[in-house]
Order: C-alpha cells, then sequence, then structure tokens
C-alpha cells in the first residue's frame, strides 16, 4: 500500500466514531506498526488535520479541513433552533449571548428560504423555574474543562457541611434545576458529581490531566449509569416482592 492511499485511509479511520483510535488498533487495520501510524498522524497535523491525543493514549479527530462545510435539511434547522433557544433559557450570561450569536449568524448564512424558516419557527423553548444561578463563573469552569486543567472550589454540600474540592472537571450537565459538574474528585479518588450553585471560591490550577478528560468522562458517566441502574432494579425488586401473609 502507497503512503498517500495509507494517509487517506487513516483519516477515514480517525472519521469514524468517537474515538480516541489508539495507534495500535488503527496499524492492525491498516497492516501497519504502530510507529508508521504516529509518523503518519504527524503528516496529517502537518497537512492541518487537528488531531487530539498522544502515543500510548490515542488519537481524536477534532477538526478536518478536507471536508466541505454541510447544509441543513429542515428539521436539522429546526432541531439547532430548539436547542439554541433552550441554551437561552438555562446557559450563564456568557452561553446566553453566544447563543444568540449563533442564532443570527445561522440566519445572515442560510438561503432565503432557511433564513425565513429560522426567523417564524414553529418551534420554541420556555421554563417557567430556570436553574439555580450559580456564585461562580461557569465560563471560567468551562474553559478548565476544554483545557483540561483540575480546579478547586469549596463546597457545601446538602446537609451544610463544607469542605473544600480539587477535582478533574469532566463536563457539565444542566437539569431542570441545577446545573451539575461530572468529575474525578482528588479526595474521594471517585467520581462524584457537584451542583455548581453550591460552589464558591473556584480557582484554576496549572494542574492537567491532559488527555485523558474524553475517556475518563465516557468511564464516568457508565458508572453513572450502572449506580442508576442498580438503584431502579432494587427498587423493582422490592416492589415485585410478595406480601407477606
Amino acid at each position: 500500500m502507497s503512503r498517500t492511499l495509507r494517509l487517506f485511509q487513516l483519516m477515514q479511520a480517525l472519521r469514524q466514531g468517537s474515538g480516541p483510535h489508539t495507534a495500535a488498533r488503527l496499524g492492525e487495520e491498516m497492516g501497519v506498526s504502530a510507529r508508521s501510524i504516529h509518523r503518519d498522524i504527524a503528516t496529517l497535523r502537518e497537512m492541518g488535520a487537528i488531531i487530539d491525543g498522544e502515543a500510548g493514549y490515542g488519537f481524536t479527530l477534532i477538526e478536518d479541513n478536507a471536508l466541505p462545510p454541510m447544509g441543513f435539511r429542515d428539521t436539522e434547522l429546526e432541531a439547532l433552533v430548539l436547542g439554541l433557544r433552550e441554551v437561552q433559557q438555562i446557559g450563564d450570561p456568557d452561553l446566553v449571548e453566544a447563543a444568540g450569536e449563533a442564532l443570527r449568524k445561522l440566519q445572515g448564512r442560510l438561503p432565503p428560504r432557511q433564513s425565513h424558516r429560522l426567523r417564524h419557527s414553529v418551534l420554541s423553548a420556555y421554563r417557567f423555574q430556570r436553574p439555580e444561578t450559580p456564585s461562580i463563573s461557569v465560563a471560567d469552569l468551562r474553559e478548565a474543562t476544554w483545557d483540561e486543567l483540575e480546579v478547586a472550589f469549596d463546597y457545601v454540600d446538602a446537609k451544610g457541611a463544607t469542605t473544600t474540592r480539587q477535582v478533574k472537571p469532566l463536563g457539565l450537565v444542566y437539569f431542570d434545576h441545577s446545573t451539575m459538574l461530572i468529575s474525578w474528585c482528588l479526595l474521594r479518588q471517585d467520581v462524584r458529581v457537584f451542583r455548581l450553585d453550591r460552589m464558591s471560591q473556584l480557582q484554576i490550577t496549572e494542574q492537567s490531566f491532559r488527555p485523558h478528560r474524553v475517556a475518563m468522562l465516557r468511564d464516568a458517566l457508565t458508572k453513572i449509569r450502572a449506580e442508576k441502574q442498580a438503584l431502579q432494579d432494587s427498587a423493582a425488586s422490592k416492589t415485585a416482592e410478595p406480601r407477606k401473609s
């Protein structure tokens, strides 16, 4: 196989799935060594592809300058509009502003018929009760999560006890009444979820955990789902138990 063809096939492999793709597995698929894959990754990066990751962890294609911009089907556009309007209801001020700007950009760059459809969309979103307002900078927390930097903060739990935590922030989840941080807690050495409105004194450290966030978040979500399923199974089992006469 020529190297040009191998580079093409490597890009195709990186485009499939969410990654990370290990060099060993990619090499096995293409019949070359992991060392050759590392060299090919370096070449693709030089050609303009943005590929996250490193040897021993795996690689994820972040941006592919070889793919042309895509248009939107009408239903895709409706989904985007609904999502952005939901963000305007539940997001922090920076996200609310960004959602409005994204809607304006979409409207300005779409073909006339779809621009009209966006302006007069039949879908909207409204929350009678918005999530509690955090006392920390959510923008700073998001940035630290993207940069894969550990953060420290004071936290008040449901019983009113205050602790100082340092965590690896993995992702944010917006619930009906609160926004939650999914993280790896260094104090508990386990996955922990924190309500943003109970956090204060947020500090961004210089301690990096790159490039492990994506894999850690995937493992954390798997653990959370398993715990939720176990609780549901336990509740169902108790409900199904025959009553004693």
